[in-house]
Protein backbone atom coordinates (compact mmCIF):
# COMPACT_ATOMS: atom_id res chain seq x y z
CA UNK A 1 0.00 0.00 0.00
CA UNK A 2 1.37 3.40 -0.98
CA UNK A 3 2.15 5.85 1.79
CA UNK A 4 0.97 8.75 -0.36
CA UNK A 5 -2.15 10.58 0.78
CA UNK A 6 -5.35 9.45 -0.88
CA UNK A 7 -5.88 12.73 -2.75
CA UNK A 8 -2.37 12.44 -4.22
CA UNK A 9 -2.76 8.80 -5.26
CA UNK A 10 -5.95 9.59 -7.15
CA UNK A 11 -5.04 13.02 -8.50
CA UNK A 12 -6.46 13.35 -12.05
CA UNK A 13 -4.03 13.15 -14.98
CA UNK A 14 -6.44 14.34 -17.66
CA UNK A 15 -9.41 16.69 -17.92
CA UNK A 16 -11.72 13.68 -18.31
CA UNK A 17 -10.83 12.60 -14.76
CA UNK A 18 -11.63 15.99 -13.18
CA UNK A 19 -15.06 15.78 -11.52
CA UNK A 20 -17.67 18.49 -11.13
CA UNK A 21 -15.89 21.12 -13.27
CA UNK A 22 -17.24 20.42 -16.75
CA UNK A 23 -18.03 24.12 -17.23
CA UNK A 24 -14.24 24.67 -17.14
CA UNK A 25 -12.75 21.50 -18.58
CA UNK A 26 -14.98 21.31 -21.66
CA UNK A 27 -14.10 24.83 -22.96
CA UNK A 28 -10.43 24.25 -22.20
CA UNK A 29 -10.41 21.00 -24.18
CA UNK A 30 -12.19 22.69 -27.07
CA UNK A 31 -9.65 25.51 -27.07
CA UNK A 32 -6.88 22.91 -27.26
CA UNK A 33 -8.63 21.16 -30.16
CA UNK A 34 -8.95 24.47 -32.00
CA UNK A 35 -5.36 25.39 -31.14
CA UNK A 36 -6.59 28.69 -29.69
CA UNK A 37 -4.53 28.69 -26.51
CA UNK A 38 -4.10 31.93 -24.61
CA UNK A 39 -0.80 33.02 -23.12
CA UNK A 40 -2.22 33.53 -19.59
CA UNK A 41 -4.98 31.88 -17.56
CA UNK A 42 -6.60 32.64 -14.21
CA UNK A 43 -8.14 29.69 -12.35
CA UNK A 44 -10.19 30.78 -9.35
CA UNK A 45 -12.46 29.04 -6.89
CA UNK A 46 -12.71 27.46 -3.41
CA UNK A 47 -9.82 25.43 -2.04
CA UNK A 48 -9.47 21.82 -3.03
CA UNK A 49 -11.72 22.00 -6.09
CA UNK A 50 -9.08 21.26 -8.75
CA UNK A 51 -7.43 24.56 -9.74
CA UNK A 52 -3.79 23.53 -9.39
CA UNK A 53 -4.49 20.02 -10.67
CA UNK A 54 -6.15 21.46 -13.77
CA UNK A 55 -3.20 23.81 -14.27
CA UNK A 56 -0.84 20.80 -14.28
CA UNK A 57 -3.11 18.95 -16.71
CA UNK A 58 -3.19 21.99 -18.99
CA UNK A 59 0.63 22.11 -18.90
CA UNK A 60 0.68 18.39 -19.73
CA UNK A 61 -1.68 18.97 -22.68
CA UNK A 62 0.41 21.85 -24.02
CA UNK A 63 3.77 20.07 -23.82
CA UNK A 64 2.69 16.61 -25.01
CA UNK A 65 4.63 15.55 -28.15
CA UNK A 66 1.28 15.09 -29.91
CA UNK A 67 -0.06 18.39 -28.60
CA UNK A 68 -1.33 20.81 -27.95
CA UNK A 69 -4.03 18.19 -27.38
CA UNK A 70 -7.01 17.79 -24.99
CA UNK A 71 -5.92 14.18 -24.31
CA UNK A 72 -2.22 13.76 -23.39
CA UNK A 73 -0.68 10.57 -24.75
CA UNK A 74 0.85 9.62 -21.41
CA UNK A 75 3.84 7.99 -23.13
CA UNK A 76 6.14 10.81 -24.22
CA UNK A 77 8.85 12.12 -21.92
CA UNK A 78 6.94 15.29 -21.06
CA UNK A 79 3.79 13.33 -20.15
CA UNK A 80 5.77 10.94 -17.98
CA UNK A 81 7.54 13.82 -16.24
CA UNK A 82 4.24 15.53 -15.47
CA UNK A 83 2.37 12.35 -14.49
CA UNK A 84 0.87 11.80 -11.06
CA UNK A 85 4.05 10.22 -9.69
CA UNK A 86 6.46 11.78 -12.18
CA UNK A 87 9.62 13.69 -11.25
CA UNK A 88 8.37 16.95 -12.75
CA UNK A 89 9.60 18.95 -15.69
CA UNK A 90 12.23 21.66 -15.69
CA UNK A 91 10.06 23.61 -18.13
CA UNK A 92 6.96 23.65 -15.88
CA UNK A 93 7.72 25.79 -12.84
CA UNK A 94 5.33 25.92 -9.89
CA UNK A 95 5.65 28.91 -7.60
CA UNK A 96 3.91 29.34 -4.26
CA UNK A 97 3.12 33.05 -4.14
CA UNK A 98 2.44 32.85 -0.40
CA UNK A 99 6.21 32.70 0.14
CA UNK A 100 7.46 34.07 -3.21
CA UNK A 101 5.15 36.97 -3.96
CA UNK A 102 7.44 39.92 -3.47
CA UNK A 103 8.80 42.30 -6.06
CA UNK A 104 12.27 40.68 -6.00
CA UNK A 105 10.76 37.26 -6.74
CA UNK A 106 8.75 38.77 -9.60
CA UNK A 107 11.86 40.39 -11.08
CA UNK A 108 13.77 37.11 -10.85
CA UNK A 109 10.90 35.31 -12.62
CA UNK A 110 10.78 37.98 -15.31
CA UNK A 111 14.50 37.65 -16.04
CA UNK A 112 14.37 33.84 -16.30
CA UNK A 113 11.13 33.80 -18.31
CA UNK A 114 12.80 35.00 -21.50
CA UNK A 115 15.08 31.95 -21.68
CA UNK A 116 13.52 29.28 -23.88
CA UNK A 117 12.38 25.86 -22.63
CA UNK A 118 15.00 23.17 -22.21
CA UNK A 119 13.22 20.30 -23.92
CA UNK A 120 9.50 21.11 -24.16
CA UNK A 121 7.31 23.14 -26.46
CA UNK A 122 6.47 25.79 -23.85
CA UNK A 123 7.89 27.16 -20.66
CA UNK A 124 4.94 27.31 -18.24
CA UNK A 125 4.73 29.12 -14.92
CA UNK A 126 2.02 27.93 -12.50
CA UNK A 127 1.63 30.58 -9.81
CA UNK A 128 -0.39 29.20 -6.90
CA UNK A 129 -2.07 31.43 -4.31
CA UNK A 130 -1.73 34.27 -6.81
CA UNK A 131 -3.66 36.69 -4.59
CA UNK A 132 -0.60 36.71 -2.28
CA UNK A 133 1.53 38.46 -4.90
CA UNK A 134 2.06 42.06 -3.82
CA UNK A 135 0.97 44.98 -5.99
CA UNK A 136 4.62 45.77 -6.67
CA UNK A 137 5.19 42.14 -7.66
CA UNK A 138 2.26 42.19 -10.07
CA UNK A 139 3.48 45.45 -11.58
CA UNK A 140 6.90 43.90 -12.09
CA UNK A 141 5.24 41.01 -13.96
CA UNK A 142 2.86 43.19 -15.95
CA UNK A 143 5.01 43.67 -19.05
CA UNK A 144 5.96 40.02 -19.46
CA UNK A 145 2.36 38.88 -18.86
CA UNK A 146 1.08 41.47 -21.33
CA UNK A 147 3.57 40.68 -24.11
CA UNK A 148 5.26 37.33 -23.40
CA UNK A 149 7.58 35.56 -25.83
CA UNK A 150 6.05 32.77 -27.93
CA UNK A 151 7.38 30.00 -25.70
CA UNK A 152 5.93 31.39 -22.43
CA UNK A 153 2.60 30.60 -20.70
CA UNK A 154 1.25 31.72 -17.33
CA UNK A 155 -1.40 29.98 -15.20
CA UNK A 156 -2.49 31.83 -12.06
CA UNK A 157 -4.48 29.90 -9.41
CA UNK A 158 -6.21 31.69 -6.56
CA UNK A 159 -9.07 31.49 -4.09
CA UNK A 160 -9.51 35.29 -4.17
CA UNK A 161 -9.48 36.56 -7.77
CA UNK A 162 -10.59 40.04 -6.73
CA UNK A 163 -7.16 40.52 -5.10
CA UNK A 164 -5.37 39.98 -8.41
CA UNK A 165 -4.86 43.49 -9.79
CA UNK A 166 -7.09 44.41 -12.71
CA UNK A 167 -4.26 45.01 -15.16
CA UNK A 168 -3.14 41.38 -14.76
CA UNK A 169 -6.67 39.95 -14.58
CA UNK A 170 -7.70 41.68 -17.80
CA UNK A 171 -4.90 39.95 -19.71
CA UNK A 172 -5.92 36.42 -18.70
CA UNK A 173 -8.69 34.00 -19.61
CA UNK A 174 -10.58 33.62 -16.35
CA UNK A 175 -12.08 30.21 -15.47
CA UNK A 176 -14.06 30.10 -12.19
CA UNK A 177 -14.09 26.70 -10.48
CA UNK A 178 -16.98 25.66 -8.22
CA UNK A 179 -17.59 23.39 -5.27
CA UNK A 180 -18.36 19.83 -6.36
CA UNK A 181 -22.05 18.78 -5.98
CA UNK A 182 -22.67 16.29 -3.13
CA UNK A 183 -24.04 13.56 -5.40
CA UNK A 184 -21.03 13.71 -7.72
CA UNK A 185 -18.62 13.71 -4.80
CA UNK A 186 -20.38 10.80 -3.07
CA UNK A 187 -20.22 8.66 -6.24
CA UNK A 188 -16.53 9.47 -6.68
CA UNK A 189 -15.71 8.57 -3.08
CA UNK A 190 -17.59 5.30 -3.52
CA UNK A 191 -15.42 4.46 -6.54
CA UNK A 192 -12.25 5.28 -4.60
CA UNK A 193 -13.31 3.06 -1.69
CA UNK A 194 -14.06 0.28 -4.15
CA UNK A 195 -10.56 0.56 -5.62
CA UNK A 196 -9.07 0.54 -2.13
CA UNK A 197 -10.98 -2.67 -1.38
CA UNK A 198 -12.27 -1.52 2.01
CA UNK A 199 -16.02 -1.91 2.77
CA UNK A 200 -17.87 1.21 3.87
CA UNK A 201 -21.25 1.16 5.61
CA UNK A 202 -24.26 3.03 4.26
CA UNK A 203 -24.44 6.49 5.73
CA UNK A 204 -20.68 7.01 5.95
CA UNK A 205 -20.21 8.67 2.56
CA UNK A 206 -22.86 11.40 3.20
CA UNK A 207 -21.00 12.24 6.42
CA UNK A 208 -17.69 12.50 4.54
CA UNK A 209 -19.27 14.66 1.84
CA UNK A 210 -20.74 16.94 4.49
CA UNK A 211 -17.37 17.21 6.26
CA UNK A 212 -15.62 18.01 2.98
CA UNK A 213 -18.12 20.78 2.17
CA UNK A 214 -17.76 20.38 -1.60
CA UNK A 215 -13.96 20.27 -1.64
CA UNK A 216 -12.58 17.15 -3.29
CA UNK A 217 -9.24 17.40 -1.49
CA UNK A 218 -10.83 17.90 1.93
CA UNK A 219 -13.27 15.04 1.35
CA UNK A 220 -10.46 12.75 0.24
CA UNK A 221 -8.43 13.67 3.33
CA UNK A 222 -11.38 12.80 5.59
CA UNK A 223 -11.94 9.54 3.71
CA UNK A 224 -8.23 8.73 3.98
CA UNK A 225 -8.40 9.16 7.76
CA UNK A 226 -11.41 6.84 8.03
CA UNK A 227 -9.84 4.19 5.78
CA UNK A 228 -6.60 4.33 7.77
CA UNK A 229 -8.47 3.55 10.99
CA UNK A 230 -10.78 0.89 9.51
CA UNK A 231 -10.84 -2.55 11.15
CA UNK A 232 -11.56 -5.87 9.42
CA UNK A 233 -15.25 -4.94 9.06
CA UNK A 234 -14.36 -1.72 7.21
CA UNK A 235 -15.55 1.79 7.98
CA UNK A 236 -18.65 1.65 10.16
CA UNK A 237 -21.23 4.38 10.66
CA UNK A 238 -20.54 4.45 14.41
CA UNK A 239 -16.81 4.88 13.80
CA UNK A 240 -17.39 7.69 11.30
CA UNK A 241 -19.77 9.65 13.54
CA UNK A 242 -17.43 9.28 16.49
CA UNK A 243 -14.27 10.22 14.61
CA UNK A 244 -15.81 13.13 12.70
CA UNK A 245 -17.66 14.45 15.75
CA UNK A 246 -21.14 14.13 14.28
CA UNK A 247 -24.18 13.26 16.39
CA UNK A 248 -25.45 9.70 16.32
CA UNK A 249 -28.68 9.48 14.37
CA UNK A 250 -30.41 7.71 17.29
CA UNK A 251 -30.00 10.84 19.45
CA UNK A 252 -31.49 13.03 16.75
CA UNK A 253 -34.40 10.61 16.33
CA UNK A 254 -35.03 10.68 20.08
CA UNK A 255 -35.13 14.46 20.40
CA UNK A 256 -37.29 14.89 17.28
CA UNK A 257 -39.76 12.31 18.60
CA UNK A 258 -39.80 14.13 21.94
CA UNK A 259 -40.59 17.43 20.19
CA UNK A 260 -43.39 15.77 18.22
CA UNK A 261 -44.92 14.27 21.36
CA UNK A 262 -44.40 17.40 23.46
CA UNK A 263 -42.50 15.19 25.92
CA UNK A 264 -40.22 17.47 27.93
CA UNK A 265 -38.85 14.63 30.07
CA UNK A 266 -37.65 12.73 27.00
CA UNK A 267 -36.14 15.87 25.41
CA UNK A 268 -34.14 16.83 28.49
CA UNK A 269 -33.04 13.21 28.92
CA UNK A 270 -31.52 13.43 25.42
CA UNK A 271 -29.72 16.63 26.44
CA UNK A 272 -28.27 14.77 29.42
CA UNK A 273 -27.15 11.88 27.18
CA UNK A 274 -25.49 14.36 24.81
CA UNK A 275 -23.51 16.04 27.58
CA UNK A 276 -22.70 12.90 29.56
CA UNK A 277 -21.57 11.17 26.36
CA UNK A 278 -18.94 13.86 25.81
CA UNK A 279 -20.61 15.27 22.70
CA UNK A 280 -20.28 18.95 21.88
CA UNK A 281 -23.67 20.67 22.44
CA UNK A 282 -22.94 23.07 19.59
CA UNK A 283 -22.34 20.21 17.19
CA UNK A 284 -25.54 18.54 18.42
CA UNK A 285 -27.55 21.71 17.72
CA UNK A 286 -25.96 22.08 14.27
CA UNK A 287 -26.83 18.46 13.45
CA UNK A 288 -30.35 18.94 14.83
CA UNK A 289 -30.80 21.96 12.58
CA UNK A 290 -29.65 19.84 9.62
CA UNK A 291 -32.23 17.18 10.55
CA UNK A 292 -35.03 19.77 10.86
CA UNK A 293 -34.03 21.16 7.48
CA UNK A 294 -34.46 17.69 5.97
CA UNK A 295 -37.85 17.31 7.69
CA UNK A 296 -39.05 20.68 6.38
CA UNK A 297 -38.12 19.65 2.84
CA UNK A 298 -39.70 16.21 3.23
CA UNK A 299 -42.91 17.77 4.53
CA UNK A 300 -43.08 19.97 1.42
CA UNK A 301 -41.66 17.45 -1.09
CA UNK A 302 -42.41 13.84 -0.06
CA UNK A 303 -40.15 12.41 -2.81
CA UNK A 304 -37.26 14.75 -1.96
CA UNK A 305 -34.82 11.84 -1.67
CA UNK A 306 -35.61 10.64 -5.20
CA UNK A 307 -35.10 14.18 -6.52
CA UNK A 308 -31.72 14.49 -4.84
CA UNK A 309 -32.80 17.19 -2.39
CA UNK A 310 -31.79 15.02 0.58
CA UNK A 311 -28.59 12.99 0.79
CA UNK A 312 -29.14 10.14 3.27
CA UNK A 313 -29.37 6.34 3.33
CA UNK A 314 -32.73 4.72 2.56
CA UNK A 315 -33.46 3.69 6.16
CA UNK A 316 -32.75 7.20 7.45
CA UNK A 317 -35.00 8.73 4.78
CA UNK A 318 -37.81 6.37 5.80
CA UNK A 319 -37.45 7.39 9.45
CA UNK A 320 -37.46 11.07 8.51
CA UNK A 321 -40.57 10.62 6.35
CA UNK A 322 -42.38 9.14 9.34
CA UNK A 323 -41.22 12.04 11.53
CA UNK A 324 -42.21 14.67 8.96
CA UNK A 325 -45.71 13.19 8.70
CA UNK A 326 -46.25 13.69 12.44
CA UNK A 327 -45.37 17.40 12.50
CA UNK A 328 -47.33 20.25 10.97
CA UNK A 329 -45.53 22.45 8.44
CA UNK A 330 -45.76 25.53 10.69
CA UNK A 331 -44.53 23.56 13.68
CA UNK A 332 -41.48 22.27 11.79
CA UNK A 333 -40.64 25.70 10.40
CA UNK A 334 -40.92 27.29 13.82
CA UNK A 335 -38.74 24.62 15.44
CA UNK A 336 -36.06 25.11 12.77
CA UNK A 337 -36.11 28.88 13.30
CA UNK A 338 -35.74 28.49 17.06
CA UNK A 339 -32.88 26.01 16.73
CA UNK A 340 -31.14 28.26 14.19
CA UNK A 341 -31.46 31.27 16.50
CA UNK A 342 -30.22 29.17 19.40
CA UNK A 343 -27.20 28.03 17.43
CA UNK A 344 -26.29 31.66 16.78
CA UNK A 345 -26.62 32.45 20.48
CA UNK A 346 -24.41 29.50 21.42
CA UNK A 347 -21.35 31.04 19.76
CA UNK A 348 -19.23 32.20 22.65
CA UNK A 349 -21.73 31.00 25.28
CA UNK A 350 -20.18 30.12 28.63
CA UNK A 351 -22.72 27.35 29.30
CA UNK A 352 -23.58 25.46 26.09
CA UNK A 353 -25.69 22.93 28.01
CA UNK A 354 -27.90 25.68 29.41
CA UNK A 355 -28.34 27.13 25.92
CA UNK A 356 -29.28 23.69 24.59
CA UNK A 357 -31.85 23.22 27.34
CA UNK A 358 -33.34 26.64 26.62
CA UNK A 359 -33.65 25.73 22.93
CA UNK A 360 -35.56 22.56 23.85
CA UNK A 361 -37.81 24.50 26.22
CA UNK A 362 -38.69 27.04 23.52
CA UNK A 363 -39.49 24.35 20.99
CA UNK A 364 -41.63 22.43 23.47
CA UNK A 365 -43.66 25.44 24.63
CA UNK A 366 -45.29 27.19 21.68
CA UNK A 367 -47.88 28.66 24.06
CA UNK A 368 -45.17 30.78 25.66
CA UNK A 369 -44.98 32.99 22.54
CA UNK A 370 -47.63 35.25 21.07
CA UNK A 371 -46.43 35.49 17.47
CA UNK A 372 -48.38 34.16 14.51
CA UNK A 373 -46.07 31.19 13.92
CA UNK A 374 -46.42 30.01 17.52
CA UNK A 375 -50.19 30.25 17.16
CA UNK A 376 -50.08 28.17 13.99
CA UNK A 377 -47.81 25.65 15.74
CA UNK A 378 -50.37 25.33 18.55
CA UNK A 379 -53.09 24.78 15.94
CA UNK A 380 -50.96 22.07 14.29
CA UNK A 381 -50.50 20.38 17.66
CA UNK A 382 -54.21 20.57 18.46
CA UNK A 383 -55.13 19.16 15.06
CA UNK A 384 -52.67 16.33 15.57
CA UNK A 385 -54.19 15.57 18.96
CA UNK A 386 -57.71 15.65 17.54
CA UNK A 387 -56.70 13.29 14.76
CA UNK A 388 -55.32 10.73 17.21
CA UNK A 389 -58.09 11.01 19.87
CA UNK A 390 -60.82 8.29 19.83
CA UNK A 391 -64.08 9.41 18.27
CA UNK A 392 -67.16 9.59 20.58
CA UNK A 393 -69.56 6.62 20.35
CA UNK A 394 -73.35 7.24 20.10
CA UNK A 395 -75.79 4.37 20.78
CA UNK A 396 -79.48 4.21 19.89
CA UNK A 397 -81.99 2.96 22.51
CA UNK A 398 -85.54 3.44 23.76
CA UNK A 399 -86.38 7.09 24.35
CA UNK A 400 -86.47 8.24 27.95
CA UNK A 401 -89.98 8.80 29.37
CA UNK A 402 -91.22 12.34 29.19
CA UNK A 403 -91.07 14.18 32.50
CA UNK A 404 -94.23 16.10 33.45
CA UNK A 405 -95.34 18.01 36.58
CA UNK A 406 -98.38 16.53 38.32
CA UNK A 407 -99.64 18.58 41.29
CA UNK A 408 -100.38 16.63 44.47
CA UNK A 409 -103.60 16.86 46.49
CA UNK A 410 -102.08 19.33 48.93
CA UNK A 411 -101.18 21.76 46.17
CA UNK A 412 -104.41 23.76 46.71
CA UNK A 413 -104.67 23.44 50.55
CA UNK A 414 -104.43 26.89 52.23
CA UNK A 415 -101.52 27.29 54.58
CA UNK A 416 -101.88 29.43 57.74
CA UNK A 417 -99.41 32.29 57.97
CA UNK A 418 -96.75 32.01 60.66
CA UNK A 419 -97.51 33.72 64.03
CA UNK A 420 -96.11 37.21 64.51
CA UNK A 421 -93.05 37.53 66.64
CA UNK A 422 -93.74 38.38 70.34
Amino acid sequence: MSSLALYRRYRPESFAEVIGQEHVTDPLQQALRNNRVNHAYLFSGPRGCGKTTSARILARCLNCEQGPTPTPCGECQSCRDLARNGPGSIDVIEIDAASHGGVDDARDLREKAFFGPASSRYKIYIIDEAHMVTSAGFNALLKVVEEPPEHLKFIFATTEPEKVIGTIRSRTHHYPFRLVPPGTLRDYLGEVCGQEGIPVEDGVLPLVVRAGAGSVRDSMSVMDQLLAGAADDGVTYAMATSLLGYTDGALLDSVVDAFAAGDGAAAFEVVDRVVEGGNDPRRFVADLLERLRDLVILAAVPDAADKGLIDAPVDVVERMQAQASVFGAAELSRAADLVNAGLTEMRGATSPRLQLELICARVLLPAAFDDERSLQARIDRLERGAATAPAPVFTTGSPAPAMAYVPGPEAHTPIAPPPPPP
